[in-house]
């Protein structure tokens, strides 16, 4: 598994969004990082392990057009 290291003022859903291209994993990724579940706005610094994410969907595109890849 992939990890990430916050930035100042990282949130878990923009951390889904950035990294894991969707902000609908983000769930998934409080629920491997327990730890930190209750931290809303993170300092630099925290490792976070990412999950596998085998079919990423692309948030370019309007969602009625939204295919996972």
């Amino acid at each position: 598994m992939a990890a990430y290291t916050t930035k100042s003022g990282d949130m878990w859903d923009l951390i889904a969004y950035t990294q894991l291209g969707s902000t609908s994993y983000t769930n998934l990724l409080i629920n491997l990082n327990m730890e930190y579940r209750d931290t809303c706005l993170f300092p630099s610094g925290v490792v976070l392990t990412l999950p596998e994410i085998k079919t990423r969907v692309n948030n370019l595109l309007p969602p009625w057009k939204r295919r996972a890849k």
